[in-house]
């Protein structure tokens, strides 16, 4: 099923790191990495949220953006966000907006196109991709987003930054995914696992923004892997943007029977 990923997992927005005031506190709140280690569990207090993704890849002279929108339950580990590929040189869209599901160790995708009828969802185990649907989706599920920063090796504390308006407080450090995937909840284990063994370096740089309540409001991480038909190196920047804290999410999966169990065309 991993065949059914593949045009979307050549395309990836991307946020500057530029254009921030930041300013230093005089007594940083506690050990960084430990701060870190807890940020997931303040998701999962905080219940859901609304959701911005932004995912930027870039080979060989080439980068394409993506951008995803929707809701998130911490709680139940379920997501619905809209995906808007690219534009054409033209200014069009190649492809209808796609509608994806985020599941425990699953993803669902409508409106995938590659002969798949468009009342039909495709089914994907993330276990079995080899970034753990970090990448491949085009967004990255925003829990196994902040699950990763349990495998946080080390950090430090920048000092005190706005995002959308919130105080937050900015961490920069590396996390090792397959120290991430020990610690995640059982859904994300194998993903993070699969993506430890199939990225170029299990080790993650990010920039995290979390709040006075220790809730991750930006999160922003680099990837690096080796395409496999290719050769060569993709460098992927994914951004996570939290807000709406308390937001009304619902997700319903969808019934065997709306599954597509048919061959997915090449794109």
């Amino acid at each position: 099923m991993a065949a059914a990923t593949t045009g979307l997992l050549i395309c990836a927005t991307g946020c500057t790191r530029g254009g921030e005031a930041t300013t230093t506190d005089a007594r940083p709140p506690g050990d960084p990495v430990r701060v870190l280690h807890r940020a997931a569990t303040a998701l999962v207090d905080a219940g859901t949220s609304r959701t911005t993704t932004f995912m930027e890849m870039a080979t060989g002279g080439t980068r394409v953006t993506i951008r995803g929108e929707g809701v998130y339950d911490y709680t139940k580990r379920l997501g619905r966000l809209t995906v808007l590929l690219p534009q054409d040189p033209a200014g069009a869209s190649p492809h209808r907006p796609i509608i994806e599901l985020l599941a425990p160790g699953a993803l669902f995708m409508k409106n995938r196109g590659a002969g798949v009828p468009a009342d039909k969802w495709v089914r994907v185990d993330t276990a079995t991709l080899a970034d753990g649907n970090l990448v491949t989706g085009g967004v990255t599920d925003p829990f196994a987003a902040a699950e990763m920063l349990r495998g946080t090796r080390e950090a430090t504390y920048v000092g005190r930054t706005r995002v959308a308006g919130t105080s937050v407080r900015h961490y920069r450090g590396t996390a090792d995914l397959a120290e991430a995937a020990k610690s995640a909840s059982p859904g994300n284990r194998g993903p993070l696992a699969a993506a430890a063994k199939g990225f170029a370096t299990a080790r993650v740089p990010f920039d995290a923004y979390l709040d006075d309540e220790g809730r991750i409001r930006k999160l922003l991480h680099r990837f690096s892997f080796v395409n496999g038909q290719r050769k060569d190196t993709v460098a992927v920047t994914s951004t996570t943007l939290l807000y709406d804290f308390g937001a009304r999410v619902h997700v319903r999966l969808p019934r065997p029977a709306d599954i597509y169990a048919g061959r997915i065309a090449e794109q």
